[in-house]
């Protein structure tokens, strides 16, 4: 059985930013799986970004991801 594949565009910004939050989920002992599909779906899509998008192996990592919060945060209101 095949299964139908599906496309989701991010910005690098998201990128950047779902990558830091997946890596933290996938790190954490808080977290419990209920079936290991779930774990291999996190490490799946966090393998996925990380090949996407360079500045994940930058120097200045936390300055592009502290930048790319501040551009897709919600602004103040």
């Amino acid at each position: 059985m095949t299964t139908r594949k599906i496309s989701i565009e991010l910005s690098e910004d998201e990128v950047l930013v779902l990558f830091e939050w997946l890596h933290r989920v996938n790190e954490s002992p808080q977290i419990e799986f209920e079936d290991q599909a779930e774990q291999r779906v996190v490490w799946d899509l966090e393998a996925a970004l990380e090949s996407a998008n360079p500045a994940l192996f930058a120097s200045d990592y936390r300055v592009h991801l502290r930048e790319a919060r501040d551009r897709v945060r919600d602004p103040d209101e």
